[in-house]
């Protein structure tokens, strides 16, 4: 065959080949913003791993009991909080917890209309791991949720909960900022905040402060006891915690508490003047 007669080569501008090429280089690029749906699989991936330790352990001992000892349930979730943090915080920032995206947005390190995003794929995380609890372990949901104490009001779980996530959040937006800088290494602050204040919280309320925690269990089990307490104490906490950092450390928004709330993947940093 001579060169005359050789097939034509397709043109590298052809729409199916500027299809292909764009379709790879948005897989490939982490830089652009419409690679979200990374972020919210790593919402939804550690939130689900979350809910897997700190839900399993009440079913589990209602299954197995003697098994597992009440420290080692508290302590449990605190323990995979680090492990999440450190293997995909840098994605999504590793919240795993509606009141964490919002205490974030409310210091700009986060813009607001991602949290909306944020919230349910926590929330269906936290679903989807009391679905795969109540199949494997085959009892109810129930016994992996959060409730307040038997001869406690839902108020005084209420404050527990206001009090211990106020807790929580300062650690996270303290270790996140830019003062700190102390990076990766706040991942071992957070969770040892979570396993000790379960050790010492948890008899009243649970010790839940996520309200996603505690809406997947009480989802599957169709049981929402009390789940008021178990949102309007962890979003307060939150909200108190944001003006305790104001307090300290002025307002948010800078690059390393950004990067720490986001997560390397398309990183925004507020400016003033803008929303």
């Amino acid at each position: 065959m001579t060169a005359e007669q050789q097939a034509p080569t397709p043109s590298p501008l052809g729409p199916l080949f500027r299809y292909e090429r764009n379709l790879v280089e948005r897989v490939n690029d982490f830089n652009d913003p419409r690679q979200e749906w990374r972020r919210l699989f790593s919402e939804l991936l550690g939130t689900f791993f979350l809910v897997l330790v700190a839900a399993g352990g009440g079913m589990m001992s209602h299954a197995f009991p003697g098994v597992i000892s009440h420290s080692a349930a508290v302590v449990a979730p605190g323990l995979m909080v680090m492990g999440v943090i450190l293997f995909m915080g840098k994605i999504s920032g590793a919240h795993l917890n509606p009141a964490v995206s919002i205490a974030f947005a409310l210091r700009r390190d986060f813009p607001w209309r991602r949290v909306p995003g944020y919230i349910i794929t926590q929330l269906a995380g936290a679903t989807l791991a009391a679905l795969f609890l109540r199949a494997v372990i085959n009892v109810s949901a129930k016994y992996g949720s959060n409730y307040p104490a038997t001869g406690y009001s839902g108020m005084a779980a209420f404050w527990m909960e206001l009090v211990l996530t106020t807790g929580l959040v300062s650690v996270i937006l303290g270790t996140a900022s830019g003062a700190q800088n102390v990076g990766i290494i706040g991942a071992f602050g957070v969770g040892a905040y979570i396993a000790l204040a379960g050790l010492w919280g948890s008899p009243i309320s649970g010790a839940s402060m996520n309200p996603a925690r505690t809406f997947g269990p009480d989802l599957v089990a169709t049981t929402f006891t009390s789940y008021w307490v178990y949102v309007a104490g962890p979003i307060a906490g939150a909200v108190l915690a944001v003006g305790i950092a104001f307090v300290l450390r002025g307002r948010g928004g800078d690059k390393a508490a950004a990067g720490a709330a986001q997560g390397d993947l398309f990183t925004e940093v507020y400016e003033t003047g803008k929303s």
